[in-house]
């Protein structure tokens, strides 16, 4: 007969992942990530628009990400809080563009 030893490695305390699979828990990431808004932007035609717009709207009290794509008009923006539409319009006007509204 053999006899088998079986090890059992000690578990990490404080680990990401869980035996669920999952490493992160949703509402707490969307908590840490903040609020995040699409707009429509009128006229952006290239990269040199998207970084006009993406630099006037980062400028913006709150904001910490902002990603604009010229081929579909859509800036994807996320702020600590919700923004004033006003700022953002007033942002993209800077830049030399037209907010269009949420997309």
């Amino acid at each position: 007969m053999t006899t088998e030893t079986k090890t059992e490695l000690p578990q990490a305390t404080g680990s990401c992942c869980s035996p669920t699979g999952s490493c992160h828990d949703s509402a707490a990431d969307a908590t840490a990530a903040g609020v995040t808004t699409v707009y429509q932007v009128k006229g952006m035609t290239c990269g040199h628009c998207e970084g006009a717009v993406s630099e006037e709207i980062s400028e913006i009290a709150g904001v910490t990400s902002v990603k604009a794509v010229a081929a579909t008009g859509q800036v994807t923006v996320v702020s600590a809080a919700p923004l004033d539409e006003a700022a953002v319009r007033a942002a993209v006007d800077e830049a030399g563009y037209e907010l269009v509204g949420q997309a």
